[in-house]
């Protein structure tokens, strides 16, 4: 037995930035091919059925690195980051001995708070190098002044219309924030394999702001790029809640001319090629430097984009699949499961309590994820929870008439901050329905995922649904009961800095 195998395995958790599923082949996308997470797959296990539990940033990474719901930590908008005194992975693997890093989008952790948890620091974000933390442990391996160059265009974007920016550049491949992490990835694996570590390697890409280099636009031909199913008639009434109502008024496309709808989706599926190919050479320097064999391996992605879908582009707060249902792969050759497609359902509050288990490490009381079935004992569950809002009020129509026009993409951003704080809404999701509830007021969804895998039938009020509403509203309830709810958060204007 060498000295690695000795040693409890490595982590390499990799995670991509507003990457929903169906981005990739191995999720059903019908043109973007993802070489290196099929190799992953076929080294591991891909979970089909896996969910964001809070389809927003900060919540969403603050909870997979806690193992907890985000109404139990109390990071419920992008402005709260890693709560004080908040127990998390990076903290016990640090305990426990490993070199821990941080190379990419953090968008988690309080550097004043959480910096000394991390042997190396390299961070980015999606405009460049962010001058708050300074990078720890080693140097960034291009110049700061060429990287700063790169990400001249994503500072700086001319909008193609009202709702959205894009773009495509010539710079060096690795001053662009995906070849530069995974650049920086192959030495930091090159100086720190010889220790046991836990590395977070976080792309900014794909999420906006939307640029890509040419080569991998090309990569992509536009007579490829499929645009996803449409309903004419959606949000044309009072049926649908106010919230998806008033989200398409400010991001939906229908109003954009085609051609441009159809290079968005082209761009943002470059961008995933790109970060694939990060993946690859990640994933090949471990096999070089003969540490995959005690490296776990794992891809995630925080929460996904409309991309198209229900008529929009990017997020806000809704529960469609385009936005909760992330691609999860977990490999570990010769020690999990290898090719296995598992089928139940599981969210990202998993990933931290799997990787303890498998590592031998006992996973803290507190954390409210389970082991990943296929990986762990653990039994298949049925269902999954997601939530959004931290009880602040409800953002009405009124609200967005008193905003200046046009509405696009300045109207999100001028609304944001009380959008994310609006309500708290929940959603339950089986394989076959998926019901939203908020009890702060405005109308509840139901989707029969079967009959409509689109979602863009609210049959909630349908003659029928009510035993199933009924069931699956208790769920919620017994969900909430379960995971307590921390002491209010604050909201915009409550003298946060």
């Amino acid at each position: 037995m060498t000295r690695q195998e000795q040693r409890p395995p490595n982590v390499v958790l990799i995670m991509a930035d507003q990457y929903k599923a169906n981005a990739s082949h191995l999720y059903g996308s019908p043109f973007c091919e993802t070489p290196a997470l099929q190799r992953l797959a076929d080294e591991g296990v891909l979970y089909e059925n896996a969910f964001t539990p809070h389809p927003l940033c900060v919540p969403a990474r603050v909870s997979l690195w806690s193992g907890q719901y985000s109404r139990t930590h109390g990071a419920r908008r992008n402005q709260i980051l890693m709560p004080a005194g908040q127990r998390h992975a990076f903290r016990i693997w640090k305990e426990l001995g490993f070199h821990t890093a941080l190379i990419g989008k953090n968008h988690c952790f309080d550097p004043a708070l959480d910096l000394p948890v991390f042997d190396t620091w390299n961070e980015i974000s999606h405009v460049g190098i962010p001058g708050r933390a300074p990078s720890k442990g080693m140097p960034w391996f291009r110049p700061e002044e060429a990287v700063h160059a790169a990400h001249v265009a994503r500072r700086q974007q001319d909008y193609r219309n009202a709702k959205f920016a894009c773009a495509v550049t010539d710079h060096p491949l690795d001053d662009y924030s995906s070849g530069l992490i995974a650049g920086q990835v192959e030495r930091f694996l090159e100086r720190h394999g010889d220790e046991p570590f836990a590395l977070w390697v976080s792309f900014p890409d794909p999420h906006e702001p939307w640029e890509v280099p040419r080569q991998y636009y090309d990569r992509v031909p536009p007579e490829t790029v499929a645009m996803p199913p449409q309903c004419e008639d959606e949000f044309a009434d009072a049926r649908w809640p106010e919230r998806n109502r008033l989200l398409f008024d400010m991001i939906g496309v229908k109003d954009v001319p085609e051609a441009d709808v159809r290079d968005l989706i082209r761009i943002y599926h470059a961008m995933v090629r790109f970060v694939d190919d990060g993946i690859a050479r990640i994933v090949a320097k471990l096999d070089e430097l003969g540490l995959r064999e005690n490296t776990i391996v794992v891809f995630c992605a925080d929460h996904g984009d409309f991309m198209g879908e229900h008529g929009m582009q990017c997020k806000g707060g809704v529960f469609y699949d385009a936005l909760t249902h992330v691609p999860l792969v977990v490999s570990w050759p010769g020690r999990v499961p290898q090719a296995v497609r598992d089928t139940s359902m599981v969210n990202l509050i998993d990933v931290v309590p799997t990787l303890f288990e498998i590592q031998g490490i006992a996973c803290p009381e507190e954390m409210q994820g389970a082991g990943l079935p296929t990986i762990t004992g653990a039994s298949p569950r049925d269902c999954v929870f997601a939530e959004y809002g931290a009880s602040g009020p409800l953002f009405r129509r009124e609200d967005l008439e008193q905003l200046p026009g046009p509405r696009g993409r300045k109207t999100l951003i001028q609304s944001l901050q009380w959008r994310e704080a609006a309500g708290a809404r929940a959603m339950v999701r089986t394989r076959e329905w998926k019901y939203v509830h908020d009890p702060h007021g405005d109308i509840d969804e139901l989707y029969d995922l079967k009959a409509d895998p689109c979602e863009f039938d609210n049959v909630v009020d349908a003659p029928g649904n009510s035993s199933m509403v009924a069931d699956l509203r208790a769920r919620l309830q017994a969900w909430r009961e379960t995971a307590p709810e921390k002491a209010p958060v604050p909201l915009p204007g409550d003298g946060e800095s």
